[in-house]
């Protein structure tokens, strides 16, 4: 969690004692001058990125989820208090499940993250390549690019593993089903990149390829990446 939520240290009642006279004289501090100008964890959220239908599929329930993680917590720390609470979202909401959670869930960070995206949105490039990660679009020097589905899944894919080389036989594997139609051999692949370089333009470097390996997406001048409401998180991949 990239915030965590702060309470103000209580005031502190110091015990009855009998007061000195030299201690009587002297000039009293300033209220809470006594205190260290420190702030402690008080406890922690954990958000959990899991819909009703992923938790059916693995057998269990979002309620059976939360009575585990008490009982656990029951077992581990007694003392401790819990609140649960449920993030909803509309049916057909897009992004992660985890960045959906934090953001309904008023997250401090994701809020953030959501703003920032908002205004970078809001300034249009004039020049270079933008890779609009939540939207699905590509624009090449402002203008929209007429890229296909997998064209676009293909880019976004070498872009979201930036400077790691991809071996053709993962980006096939990856990216088409065993069951397709027109699935590629890992030559293929070879002509998907071409094309894709092709509606690239004169920016088709920033795919390169590695001889005998595959292909890599380098961080370039010309390319902003935007990843709308949640930038990627370590546990992405």
């Amino acid at each position: 969690m990239s915030n965590s939520a702060l309470l103000e240290r209580p005031a502190v009642t110091a015990p009855n004692r009998t007061v000195r006279p030299a201690e009587a004289s002297a000039p009293l501090a300033p209220a809470g001058a006594d205190l260290p100008a420190v702030r402690s964890p008080r406890g922690f959220a954990l958000y959990v990125g899991l819909d009703e239908i992923k938790a059916a599929e693995a057998g269990v329930s979002l309620p059976l989820l939360v009575d585990a993680l008490r009982r656990t917590l029951a077992e581990l720390a007694p003392g401790a208090e819990t609140h649960a609470t449920v993030a909803l979202a509309p049916h057909g909401s897009g992004g992660r499940d985890l960045d959906v959670v934090r953001l309904a869930l008023q997250e401090p960070g994701a809020i953030a993250r959501t703003k920032a995206a908002a205004q970078e949105e809001t300034t249009p490039e004039e020049s270079g390549v933008t890779v609009d990660i939540s939207r699905k679009r590509v624009l090449i020097d402002g203008e929209s690019a007429a890229f296909t589905y997998k064209e676009f899944e293909l880019l976004q894919y070498l872009v979201l593993r930036e400077g790691r080389t991809i071996e053709r036989s993962e980006l096939v594997a990856a990216l088409w089903q065993a069951q397709d139609d027109e699935t590629p051999g890992e030559r293929t692949i070879d002509v998907h990149v071409r094309r894709l370089r092709a509606k690239l333009g004169r920016y088709e470097d920033i795919v390169r390829t590695v001889r005998g390996i595959g292909y890599r997406f380098d961080r370039h001048a010309d390319v902003v990446i935007r990843y709308g409401h949640g930038t990627p998180s370590p546990d992405r991949f």
